[in-house]
């Protein structure tokens, strides 16, 4: 299954909001649309954002408004903007060149996820390991096969993982949702778990590394992810357990020096307030919503990529 790509003069996408209770694809026609399904989190992702970012170029046949709408419908992941721009440089060649450029996005996403995938799982040392994880970065967050879970799947492929621990991520709850589909239905033994119980269970032993991804990395390392992985990162600290955030090239961002120049979306109060849409807080509460946190480099035990392994 292919999370997003290009069929029949359209986008094609997995409705993320949907899941787990149903599997439902999108046909996108235009960029507007496209926008739209960026903003609710029915495509999201950083690797799967930038597919959709070249994509959408090819909607936007030339648009200049249409393009810059785009580019900046989710802030803090760079990859959408990334993808953007690597699709929009063959605008002046015209249309055929800029699809085949968008769809050579797609097609170094699927390679690169194998890649780290392959990477990660080499990096790691033990047979039987116990990988904690938080948000979801599985095929759903890229094209195929993911990022973190990515080198969970070649793990459990390889007969060396024993479990995974996945965070349940409030506030959309990717972790109890998405997560939990995928590892069910790559087989591979799982439990989820509270984002608060995470740090907790890393002091009390038996969890052999921690796996995020990432939606911007600075220049220096600092890296930006799902609400809830700088408290991984300081019980993994503390806990001697290895942090290792697992991201393309292409998250890493040579334009932002650290963490404190990465711009931190905040989603609003009523996906803290509501849970699927129902009410969870009194009419009127108020809320802080920022959907990602930074992990300073210097808690980052490696980062893997598709090229490499950086050890920041």
């Amino acid at each position: 299954m292919r999370t997003i790509d290009w069929v029949d003069g359209a986008v094609e996408l997995v409705d993320q909001t949907l899941l787990p209770d149903k599997l439902v694809t999108l046909r996108i026609h235009t960029v507007g649309e496209l926008v739209e399904a960026i903003q609710r989190l029915a495509v999201r992702g950083a690797p799967a954002l930038g597919v959709a970012g070249a994509l959408g170029v090819v909607l936007a046949g030339g648009d200049p408004g249409a393009i810059a709408a785009l580019r900046a419908a989710r802030p803090t992941a760079v990859n959408l903007a990334w993808g953007v721009d690597r699709a929009a440089a063959h605008l002046h060649q015209g249309h055929e060149a800029v699809l085949a450029a968008a769809l050579k996005v797609r097609d170094d996403d699927i390679a690169a996820c194998r890649a780290m995938g392959e990477r990660g799982a080499d990096l790691l040392e033990g047979d039987r390991l116990r990988i904690m994880t938080v948000c979801n970065t599985g095929g759903l967050a890229a094209v195929e096969r993911g990022t973190a879970l990515g080198v969970v799947q070649t793990l459990h492929e390889r007969g060396r993982l024993a479990e995974v621990l996945a965070l349940e991520t409030r506030p959309l709850l990717q972790g109890a949702r998405l997560t939990t589909w995928e590892l069910a239905r790559m087989g591979a033994p799982h439990r989820l778990v509270a984002d608060s119980a995470g740090p907790y269970l890393l002091a009390k032993g038996g969890v052999d590394a921690v796996l995020i991804g990432a939606d911007r990395i600075a220049a220096n390392g600092d890296t930006a992810n799902k609400i809830g992985s700088y408290a991984l990162a300081l019980g993994a600290e503390r806990a001697g357990v290895p942090f290792v955030v697992v991201a393309p090239e292409s998250t890493i961002d040579q334009g932002t020096p650290s963490g404190e120049h990465i711009e931190i979306e905040d989603r609003g109060a009523e996906e803290v307030v509501t849970v699927r849409g129902v009410r969870v807080a009194p009419e009127g509460t108020r809320a802080l919503n920022p959907a990602f946190d930074v992990t300073p480099h210097d808690l980052i035990s490696a980062i893997v990529t598709d090229q490499r392994v950086i050890r920041p």
